[in-house]
């Protein structure tokens, strides 16, 4: 590991640029990885044919960057960033399968100052399946997985995988029959050629028609606040009293995959221009970044309408809602508070952690607010929170939300 660490620290001198002020958005800090090496992984299978073991990393959403066996039984496992400096979020997903069945070790290898964060999920037919303390130990110093393995791949990832193709099939089944007032398309493609889309939700004139953003997975890994961002849109276009009356009042502008190339690159949080996009919107310098923002300006502007709130899902390490202080400017100064304390009546043994700053940096929730006076909201879910949890809380995050728009 001594010369991806020697390269990655070539990288690690954090730049802090005073963001220009512009007629777009101005921020105090601005953070730049544009000029920091890459680091792409080569897609291979990793034999190990004396003893009948295989590793791939030949899939979209895949991160695999070498293997070495050090036993009979034992096998390390390197994990390296796109490039640095990074969120410490060690991303993995990689395929092994045997030729006998066989018990292994395998101990998890990241670059100096990165430490492990997900807890292994293991797919074999359709399910992922988080592992237990017994199969898998965590210390400072090491992180190892025990399992058996035959001839049939296991698919072991940091979490779930849902990749560009898997997102997009989704959106498409959930959209089948709603034709006439949903509108799934493509506004534009990544730098490596991927199609970047939105679906378009609105019944009736959409003149004058307030505009609702609702962004998911800038950071690849992020998948808790991607399954959040489903059961909302989810509940969004189930037929019922409040759904009617928010889609015939409210415009829908809703991004399920912000970042497809780092999504299937297995990146762990960059774009495969080694950037962070959620520290881009004031420059506008990627063209995730760049073609949401244009298609919403030009979305605004077309329909003569305003956006009034905008929320991003992502994940951490646990449920926590980032807004931002300034209320009394915004289109929907009680909106919050109202919000919030619906959510928190129907879901159970529930206290919204709410945690409020205004942003220096080019963050999603700064540039709704200073560019658009809009509400702004990072709605973090954790890494770890239960996935039937997860969905309850999207569910009454939406009716809550539409029952507080629809009064206004």
């Amino acid at each position: 590991m001594r010369t991806i660490n020697h390269l990655l620290n070539l990288g690690l001198g954090l730049v802090l640029i005073s963001c220009a002020i512009t007629p777009k958005v101005s921020f105090e800090n601005y953070v730049d990885t544009r000029s920091k090496p890459i680091f792409f992984q080569k897609k291979q299978t990793f034999s190990f044919d004396e003893v009948g073991v295989y590793f791939s990393n030949e899939f979209n959403g895949a991160r695999l960057n070498s293997v070495e066996q050090l036993n009979d039984s034992t096998y390390q496992i390197g994990i390296w960033p796109e490039n640095a400096p990074i969120n410490p979020s060690p991303f993995y997903a990689f395929k092994i399968w045997s030729d006998s069945q066989q018990s292994l070790t395998l101990q998890f290898d990241y670059p100096d100052g990165y430490k492990h964060r997900y807890i292994p999920k293991i797919k074999e037919d359709t399910s992922w399946i988080a592992t237990d303390s017994i199969s898998f130990q965590q210390t400072d110093e090491l992180s190892s997985l025990k399992l058996e393995v035959n001839s049939t791949p296991k698919l072991i990832s940091a979490q779930e995988l849902h990749s560009s193709d898997e997102v997009y099939d989704w959106v498409d089944e959930l959209v089948k029959g709603k034709e006439d007032y949903i509108e799934f398309k493509e506004i534009g493609k990544t730098a490596l050629q991927r199609p970047f889309k939105v679906i378009d939700i609105s019944k009736g004139n959409i003149e004058s028609k307030p505009v609702v953003v609702f962004i998911t997975r800038q950071h690849p890994p992020e998948v808790t606040g991607y399954f959040a961002f489903q059961s909302f849109i989810s509940t969004l276009l189930e037929s019922g009293k409040e759904s009617e009356a928010f889609l015939e009042k409210y415009r829908v502008l809703a991004f399920p995959l912000m970042n497809p190339d780092g999504v299937d690159l297995g990146h762990w949080r960059h774009n495969s221009g080694g950037v962070d996009l959620n520290r881009d919107w004031s420059k506008y310098h990627q063209k995730e970044i760049k073609t949401t923002v244009d298609f919403i300006s030009k979305t605004l502007k077309a329909s003569n309408a305003e956006l009034v709130l905008g929320l991003d899902f992502h994940s951490t390490y646990y449920d926590v809602f980032y807004t931002n202080e300034e209320r009394a400017a915004t289109h929907m100064p009680n909106f919050l508070e109202q919000w919030f304390r619906g959510l928190e009546a129907n879901v159970p043994d529930y206290t919204v952690n709410e945690q409020a700053s205004n942003s220096t940096q080019p963050v999603s929730k700064g540039w709704f607010l200073n560019k658009h006076k809009a509400v702004g909201v990072v709605f973090e879910i954790g890494d770890d929170t239960p996935r039937d949890r997860i969905r309850m809380v999207g569910k009454q995050a939406a009716l809550s939300m539409m029952r507080t728009m629809n009064s206004n």
